[in-house]
């Protein structure tokens, strides 16, 4: 096979591809640098790192939704289903299969469980009928949001604005959600339930996940492959299984070494040594 068709192959069985990124704060604040990722098609890929890394920038810089927050990709190439993300707004990324799930419920607070979950058919245009059919497969995977379906939102505990947001994201019938921070604040037994669902959607559904999160133990059980960023740089990266047997990410990211637990004390000045810091 030629070298044209292999690099053809390898791009119609990725969904997203991140190539090199640097982004740019204010024209001055360096956030990303050099940031190269790939999201197979129908696969969960975790984006891991300390808060403040540069995971969410990530997912905005993926989404197109920088410039609200005067950042903007300066370097590098980002290519969903093929087509470059810069020649694209978040609405045109939305209707071709893109939709990013905020960090912190971003929920209607004003609206109900229901009218919630239906903005997400916003940008659809096939019919009532249709979004109805999805309304009810949405409820199949939450069946706790049917029951609250005529709740204000706000008034919701955290879980199922969770749930709830992810409903609304599934209405859009996307190919790729990039799930930022889903774990925050939420109790043990509902992080895994949260996940679970995940795994449920990407495998029957086909939903291919960008997931960014701090729990990265949780993380590592659900994705394929993992990527850690460290100060807006991927310091390490490898499928799954491996990352959570590494012992680096053992030490400073599951707070593990060997047969013991760290203490923060005895982990506060990890960076001097860290092996891929040196």
């Amino acid at each position: 096979m030629s070298t044209a068709k292999v690099a053809m192959t390898t791009e119609a069985a990725l969904v997203l591809s991140v190539n090199n990124i640097e982004v740019v704060y204010d024209h001055v604040i360096l956030v990303l640098k050099g940031v190269s990722l790939e999201v197979p098609r129908g696969g969960i890929v975790a984006l891991l790192g300390a808060n403040g890394a540069g995971k969410t920038t990530t997912l905005k810089a993926v989404s197109n939704l920088l410039h609200a927050e005067r950042g903007e990709v300066t370097k590098g190439s980002i290519l969903f289903d093929g087509v470059e993300v810069k020649s694209l707004s978040p609405n045109d990324l939305v209707r071709r299969g893109c939709i990013q799930v905020m960090e912190g419920r971003r929920a209607f607070a004003h609206l109900t469980v229901e009218e919630n979950i239906l903005t997400g058919a916003f940008t659809r245009r096939d019919g009532k009928s249709a979004i109805a059919q999805d309304l009810e497969r949405v409820y199949a995977y939450f069946p706790r949001l049917r029951e609250r379906r005529g709740s204000t939102a706000g008034y919701t505990s955290g879980g199922e604005q969770q749930m709830c947001v992810i409903g609304r994201a599934l209405m859009s019938r996307p190919k790729m959600i990039l799930l930022d921070e889903p774990s925050m604040g939420l109790a043990p037994q509902i992080v895994e339930e949260i996940f679970e669902i995940v795994r449920g959607l990407n495998i029957k559904e086909g939903v291919s996940f960008l997931l960014a999160e701090q729990n990265t133990n949780m993380a590592l059980r659900y994705a394929s492959h993992g990527y850690i960023l460290e100060n807006g740089r991927v310091v390490m990266d490898g499928e799954a299984p491996a990352l959570a047997a590494n012992a680096d990410v053992k030490e400073f990211y599951l707070g593990v070494a060997g047969d013991k637990r760290k203490s923060y004390r005895d982990v506060k000045h990890y960076k001097r040594r860290k092996r891929w810091l040196a």
